[in-house]
């Protein structure tokens, strides 16, 4: 099949390189001159694990391309997908929509034969049937049909995520267009993924509701973690008692500084937005919201009251600012609150991450970027472990301890145990368990 794929941001362009391995013809677009460039030249703007390879792997075979010229890529396309950003709103926590709307009216002008109009953007109720009316009104000829086909693909794990789906939701309203998805996700069907068909406000719904779901999981197990330091439980032991109950399940129950990332935070106000313009409150999902932000600062109080509340002209060495390991996005990650506070005190912040200095630089401004750990450590008053990235899970700690001025570590992630962080000589806190003292 002819495929367009409008945007070449992380979801574009992890959805477009992964149709084209599944045989399609995909022809990526972007406004972007210099990334299309880039792109062509077979440079992968983004850290996706594993996407450098299948880029030039389907470019080499034809099947992958990339232009600027939107016209030229939707026309005689069978599918045309709408991949571009909904940021947040500023002022009023609503996904901004311009992108995709723009995406329209331009997809609208270049359709010739049928073509079934897809929104792999994360968008709002109601949003398809607005993609369907400004198409309809650009170009009354066009014979079109619009389908919502929400994705969940979790940085670091993008193409896994996408050749071995949980599930695939697809919102649709007519045979031709749901026989056109079918064929899209053919693949698929040897791996039985399950192929869930719904209306598109149902589509729509279920991509907010699941990841404000994952996003109350976080939420829950951190204010547990609080909760078990002042009681003396293990937040560890916790979860996994929990976790063991099918019902639950053991996924997102990790405590740890808050959620952060592409989606959640943006996912979660555009949730909570929707239900007050409905006159239905998601009281949960607002909740949610607040609590993660008191999160992050309660974090800062941490790493304050390790070092005895007085950081100013002292080291602190930082391990990890990314979200997450495996990726490059700090977008609204817990560092942008953690390492601004503690600058903000008068520390002299050393950061270490495999691939957070890109965006940090211009993030971050006034830490030090590291490439070593225990030469970011050396002559440090406490270490903080923001992100679990592999290179921070198996640390000498008596090494880390003994370069040092005071032997002080702040695991936020919990990939430490008390034990033997006090064996190292270090005086340590984690995150929903007791402190340790040297």
């Amino acid at each position: 099949m002819r495929v367009a794929m409008i945007g070449t941001g992380y979801v574009g362009l992890v959805s477009g390189v992964c149709f084209s391995d599944f045989g399609h013809d995909v022809t990526c677009v972007d406004t972007n001159a210099e990334k299309i460039a880039q792109l062509t030249r077979g440079e992968v703007p983004i850290f996706e694990p594993g996407l450098e390879a299948l880029l030039a792997k389907n470019v080499a075979a034809g099947r992958l391309s990339f232009t600027g010229d939107l016209a030229s890529a939707v026309a005689g396309a069978e599918a045309v997908f709408i991949a571009v950003g909904t940021p947040t709103r500023r002022g009023d926590g609503h996904a901004d929509l311009t992108y995709v709307y723009a995406a329209a009216r331009e997809v609208a002008a270049a359709l010739s034969g049928y073509t079934v109009v897809v929104t792999k953007s994360t968008v709002p109720v109601g949003t398809n049937r607005e993609v369907a009316r400004i198409i309809a009104e650009a170009n009354p000829e066009a014979d079109f049909d619009v389908a919502s086909n929400p994705e969940f693909l979790r940085e670091g794990a993008a193409i896994d995520d996408f050749m071995r789906p949980d599930r695939v939701v697809v919102g649709v309203e007519s045979a031709r267009a749901r026989e056109v998805m079918g064929a899209l996700y053919r693949p698929l069907y040897l791996r039985e993924a399950p192929m869930v068909y719904t209306g598109l406000e149902s589509a729509e719904m279920i991509k907010y509701a699941a990841n404000a779901f994952l996003a109350t999981k976080i939420t829950f197990i951190n204010e547990i973690a609080a909760l078990c330091e002042k009681v003396g439980a293990d937040v560890k032991a916790v979860s996994k008692g929990m976790g063991l109950d099918g019902r639950i399940g053991n996924k997102f129950l990790h405590a740890g500084p808050g959620y952060g990332g592409s989606c959640f935070p943006k996912d979660t106000k555009a949730l909570a937005r929707i239900g007050q313009d409905h006159a239905s409150p998601m009281e949960i999902v607002e909740t949610v919201i607040a609590v993660n932000e008191a999160r992050k600062r309660a974090m800062v109080d941490k790493v304050l009251d390790l070092c005895g509340g007085r950081v100013a002209n002292k080291v602190i060495a930082v391990f990890g600012v990314t979200f997450k390991p495996n990726t490059d996005d700090m977008r609204d990650s817990p560092s942008l609150t953690i390492v601004p506070a503690l600058v903000g005190a008068g520390a002299t912040v050393r950061v270490v991450d495999p691939e957070g200095r890109k965006e940090g630089e211009a993030l971050l401004p006034g830490v030090t970027w590291m490439d070593d750990p225990y030469e970011a450590a050396s002559g440090a008053v406490a270490a903080v472990i923001l992100t679990e990235w592999n290179e921070f899970r198996a640390l000498d700690l008596a090494r880390l301890a003994g370069a040092m001025a005071e032997p002080r570590l702040a695991d936020l992630r919990n990939i430490y145990s008390p034990e033997d962080a006090a064996r190292a000589g270090l005086s340590y806190v984690s995150v929903g368990r007791a402190p340790v003292g040297a």
